[in-house]
């Protein structure tokens, strides 16, 4: 089977779980205790007008009416308007306007997690039971252990107090930015400008839209959010090393006089990745969805804050549009993971004809 019916497969394969998916979330959302006509009403509830707001939102429909509207319109994308948060708006846009942020916190979460934990975890397999390796093991479980909601509230205070702690101030330092702020990302207005208008491009758009600050906005909320993954991949990517190491293709080769280095470089990190795959998927999705409490702490107002406000607010259609976007990057990351796979070795996932 070649790599591309592969992949057709799981596309194919992807379908009825996101359809089991959407019927999941109709009834943790539909059937739940929300009651978005109270939210909706406040402290003008009235038996009278709350029949009036349940007839106008469908609510008096039997359920499996409004299971069949909720699914038709995830799946043609007629995603409907918001209830509660933004009555009236349409889901899609609300969601449009929440998912750069988002995206941007956790792009820079993956790549913290990535570039240090994978690094670190591989040179501590390589150099057993060493100071570097002590260490390295030592801040893994450290990073692991530290709450991320604990972590960004003790973040928030030594920023806010960088002159003692830190010996600059930190709201100063390179461009002018707040600690605790959504980032501002002008600059993704005019990508042209990093060739056209670098200097622009990267300080100068309004000093707080540029790449430079939206970039220094988000690192500690990224920090925060990716130190948990960097210590999963430092002590996996540790013991993949290790166990790597002592395989009995590695002692052959050695015996062949293969060099150290292309058996490190060749063979030895090749195959430690393969577990370290399911890993960083798996933590993607969660820091690419973004974290509700890490969202909150640095007002960073993404897709974690906007879920948690629709279920604070029952905001149902939008609880429905965000479960099912999640859904789909869920599956949307595990069919990369078999990818991954396949790319790293060929014999993982499908048989050649």
């Amino acid at each position: 089977m070649s790599r591309w019916r592969y992949l057709g497969q799981r596309l194919l394969l992807s379908f009825p779980v996101l359809l089991f998916g959407t019927t999941v979330s109709f009834l943790l959302v539909y059937a739940s205790p929300l009651d978005p006509v109270s939210s909706i009403l406040g402290n003008n509830y009235t038996p009278e007008a709350a029949a009036r707001i349940r007839q106008s939102l469908g609510l008096n429909q039997p359920l499996w009416e409004q299971y069949v509207d909720y699914i038709v319109g995830l799946w043609t994308f007629d995603l409907g308007n918001s209830w509660v948060i933004q009555r009236g708006t349409d889901a899609g846009t609300l969601v449009w306007l929440y998912l750069p942020r988002t995206i941007w916190l956790g792009f820079w979460s993956v790549l913290i997690a990535i570039l240090f934990g994978i690094p670190l975890g591989f040179y501590a397999g390589l150099n057993p039971n060493t100071g570097g390796d002590y260490l390295a093991s030592f801040g893994g479980i450290v990073w692991r252990a530290m709450p991320n909601f604990w972590l960004a509230v003790i973040l928030v205070s030594v920023l806010s107090q960088s002159k003692d702690y830190l010996g600059f101030e930190w709201a100063g330092w390179l461009v002018k930015t707040n600690i605790v702020t959504p980032p501002t990302l002008d600059f993704l207005a005019n990508p042209a400008g990093a060739v056209t208008s670098p200097q622009e491009w990267w300080i100068e758009v309004g000093d707080d839209g540029s790449f430079l600050a939206a970039t220094k906005q988000i690192l500690p909320a990224a920090l925060v959010l990716g130190s948990a993954s960097m210590g999963n991949e430092m002590r996996i990517g540790r013991t993949a090393v290790l166990e790597q190491r002592n395989a009995q293709y590695v002692e052959t080769a050695r015996a062949k006089g293969v060099p150290e280095r292309l058996i490190v470089w060749k063979h030895v990190f090749r195959n430690a990745m393969i577990p370290l795959v399911p890993i960083i998927a798996g933590e993607a999705f969660l820091l690419i969805g973004g974290s509700v409490l890490v969202e909150t702490v640095f007002a960073i107002n993404g897709l974690g804050y906007l879920f948690f406000q629709a279920a604070l607010q029952s905001d149902v259609p939008l609880l429905g549009v965000l479960v099912f976007i999640f859904s789909i990057l869920l599956v949307g990351l595990n069919i990369a993971q078999d990818l991954l796979y396949t790319l790293i070795d060929p014999r993982v996932g499908y048989d050649e004809d």
